[in-house]
């Protein structure tokens, strides 16, 4: 008992610990304890620093471990975000190259491709391997900061919107997810991916005309100013961030769900790529991904607006055509977030034991 009561009992000498001692207790001083956590030690002082059943110190140190293992330094993840993005994207960009070739084949009569297996043949004869690979330093350069943004502005979001026991709700995590979304596709996604579809839309032309990263940025900034690669900007913008607040959403709601009452649960990594949310979403965005595609090519002066080119796909070339590239692009979707959210985390458990962060 007197184990318990000793480290927060001020007194003159050891009297003070036996039933029946008239010598008097000093009043808890607040000041020995507020450095661990605020509002538990004020509490613990109004109390006189007896909490029945359990040791207050404990207690304290308990609440601000739960607290700190709940929320992600952004830092952090602008580490880990990046370094996932980039390992993702080397490793599921042939199904991004296949993807753009079918969403820009829209003036040949016949098409040039007569579907996916067909691109990938007629890219190897005519390129080898490596042309399957062709506008890969665009989007490379581009998908480092694209994830470093994304999920450091989602922790920064996040931190701010959780309860005081630091979860993060479902609806929350939705309007974090859409923030982080708005904030890489003006900042980041949409001038890499104009970048990255005229490289790869030149690539068709008998004289392609770029002939690195550096000088096809140089080009376009030269021929249509910085404005050159914010063509479909609009399109970007509701795509990116319609992405991110369903797949944070979805996330936020199966790691709740799996952690349940014990927040300080490990994801396994098997688990968080098997909870990869479902991808039906991207069907039902895919034709934003192909008037943004087609915003951003190298005909893109043909259309007025994202409205207007919308209205000239339908009716130049019917329905079906918002819906070209489909699979390649839920292979790569499905890819990607799988890949880029197991990254993440196993890099944040990383970081968490040599950065020891508040």
């Amino acid at each position: 008992m007197s184990s318990l009561r000793k480290p927060f009992t001020v007194s003159e000498g050891p009297c003070s610990l036996r039933p029946g001692c008239s010598r008097p207790t000093a009043a808890l001083d607040p000041n020995r304890i507020r450095g661990l956590v605020p509002a538990a030690a004020d509490r613990l002082a109004g109390s006189g620093g007896s909490v029945p059943g359990l040791d207050p110190r404990r207690r304290v140190l308990t609440a601000a471990a739960a607290g700190r293992g709940k929320v992600t330094h952004p830092g952090k993840a602008i580490l880990a975000g990046g370094l996932a993005g980039g390992i993702e994207i080397c490793i599921t960009f042939p199904t991004e190259y296949v993807k753009t070739q079918l969403q820009l084949d829209e003036r040949a009569n016949p098409p040039r491709y007569r579907g996916i297996g067909d691109c990938v043949k007629l890219t190897v004869q005519d390129h080898g391997v490596r042309g399957l690979y062709r506008g890969l330093s665009s989007l490379l350069y581009g998908s480092i900061p694209k994830s470093a943004v994304r999920f450091g502005m989602f922790e920064l979001l996040s931190n701010q919107a959780r309860d005081g026991s630091g979860k993060l709700d479902n609806t929350r995590s939705l309007l974090c997810g859409l923030g982080a979304g708005v904030a890489e596709a003006v900042m980041v996604v949409c001038p890499m991916e104009t970048v990255k579809v005229k490289f790869i839309h030149d690539q068709c032309s008998s004289n392609p005309r770029y002939r690195g990263f550096y000088h096809g940025v140089r080009e376009i900034i030269r021929d249509q100013g910085l404005r050159g690669t914010y063509q479909g900007l609009t399109a970007t913008v509701l795509k990116q961030g319609s992405n991110q607040a369903i797949r944070f959403y979805v996330m936020t709601s199966f790691r709740n769900w799996y952690k349940g009452d014990d927040p300080h649960r490990e994801m396994n990594p098997f688990v968080t790529a098997a909870l990869e949310p479902p991808r039906a979403a991207s069907v039902l965005k895919h034709p934003l991904d192909v008037i943004k595609t087609r915003m951003q090519g190298l005909e893109a002066h043909r259309y007025k607006s994202t409205l207007d080119c919308a209205y000239q796909i339908l009716r130049n070339e019917g329905p079906q055509a918002f819906y070209k590239g489909t699979v390649p692009r839920l292979g790569r979707v499905c890819l990607d977030v799988a890949i880029v959210f197991v990254i993440y985390e196993e890099v944040v458990k990383l970081l968490n034991k040599v950065w020891i962060t508040d």
